[in-house]
């Protein structure tokens, strides 16, 4: 039995199945677990969902922000861009079933030993806080309000927690620490606007937000995804296995019994 982690697909199916593949992945006593970001600027977007759905329990998955954006534009809130190789999804006849199954996906995933979601947990969070407020959010994605959160997730502020937060406040600042981080300032609060690696950053009040000097320290590596620019990234209580497959970069995946990671270079690039 092994437990295999995967960074963005955004729609890269066939460097997936490749990767599958190549560790001989085992549905039926392996586990595989997705970082977030099925879909969007990779060609087979549609065909991701299908096959991730049709895994069954073997596969977790949270949800990355091109995740709930598609759900925004299932509702009308936008049209599908051109660089979002979506289109097919509103045209398919499994539709429904697709965006409801992705819908009831966590943004907040365990596992005895590591912790997983798209871009982060949030610097002021203990794992404890981070449980309640993925529970939060989740539990209105999976009810009838859900079209509400999604229309209203849409905005930077608030961009530090507080325990006072309260209302759509509340679940903004959690969907975006869950999904969308990637540097904080000195004080934590977020910026969602530079999306560099760090060391082209020039404005040096700008920090990962695992590298937080007052992050609280967690007892569980976090795996997550998000953030090309980093090209990877593994440190002692944090791994990123964003490596830009839809970029031309790779698809990486790590096996997490023996800290093997294995590797797929992208086919073609979106770009």
């Amino acid at each position: 039995m092994a437990t295999y982690i995967v960074g963005d697909l955004q729609g890269c199916l066939d460097e997936l199945l490749l990767l599958l593949d190549k560790v001989k992945f085992d549905r039926k006593h392996d586990s595989l677990w997705l970082a977030g970001d099925l879909v969007a600027r990779g060609p087979k977007s549609l065909e991701v969902l299908r096959f991730v759905r049709s895994l069954g329990p073997c596969v977790k998955v949270v949800l990355g922000n091109h995740d709930l954006h598609l759900l925004a534009v299932s509702l009308g809130l936008f049209k599908v861009k051109k660089k979002d190789k979506t289109a097919a999804i509103f045209a398919a006849e499994d539709k429904h079933e697709l965006l409801n199954w992705l819908r009831h996906q966590p943004l907040f995933a365990e596992n005895d030993e590591f912790v997983m979601c798209h871009a982060g947990i949030s610097p002021q969070w203990t794992l404890d806080q981070a449980r309640v407020a993925a529970r939060e959010v989740e539990a209105i994605l999976h009810s009838d309000e859900w079209p509400w959160l999604i229309k209203n997730m849409y905005a930077n502020q608030p961009d530090l927690w507080s325990n006072t937060l309260q209302g759509i406040e509340r679940y903004r600042y959690i969907i975006n620490a869950f999904t969308r981080m990637r540097f904080c300032d000195a004080q934590g609060r977020l910026d969602m606007e530079c999306k560099l690696p760090p060391k082209d950053v020039k404005n040096h009040s700008l920090v990962p937000w695992f590298k937080l000097q007052q992050r609280i320290k967690l007892d569980k590596t976090v795996l997550f995804g998000h953030w090309a620019a980093l090209e990877g990234y593994e440190g002692k209580e944090v791994i990123g296995l964003d490596t830009g497959c839809v970029w031309g970069g790779k698809l990486t995946m790590l096996r997490w019994e023996d800290k093997r990671f294995f590797t797929q270079e992208a086919l073609a690039s979106s770009e």
